[in-house]
């Protein structure tokens, strides 16, 4: 009997210089969801890998990274910390801003994990 070779699938790299936060965040989310593909299924990873490139040469504004909302909760009572998207590139870069924005706009299912366990950034 045959063993069935894995194929190594090779990632989609897509280049943010120049890009919106947003735009940028949401044509990676569609690719993680595999929407772009005539093989989408609802219930099943039909997605590619994604390597995002150049995250710090992103175009975004003063105004915006001010008015950007990072939320993280400890799962502790009063465990909530705030922090404006400006302090986010302080202290972890823009990669964890780009991250943070494109698994908000997947869908939170079984299959979140899945998808972003397929996505690099690239500072």
């Amino acid at each position: 009997m045959k063993k069935k070779e894995d194929k190594k699938i090779e990632p989609q790299i897509v280049d943010a210089t120049a890009k919106t936060l947003g735009r940028l965040a949401s044509s990676v989310a569609v690719v993680l969801l595999g929407k772009n593909k005539s093989t989408f299924k609802r219930n099943a990873f039909s997605g590619s890998p994604v390597k995002v490139i150049n995250a710090s040469k992103m175009s975004i504004t003063t105004e915006k990274l001010n008015t950007l909302e990072h939320k993280r909760y400890s799962g502790y009572p009063g465990g909530l910390t705030i922090m404006s998207g400006s302090e986010v590139i302080e202290k972890k870069g823009y990669k964890e801003l780009l991250h943070h924005a494109i698994s908000k706009m997947l869908p939170a299912n079984k299959l979140k994990k899945t998808m972003i366990k397929n996505l690099t950034i690239e500072e």
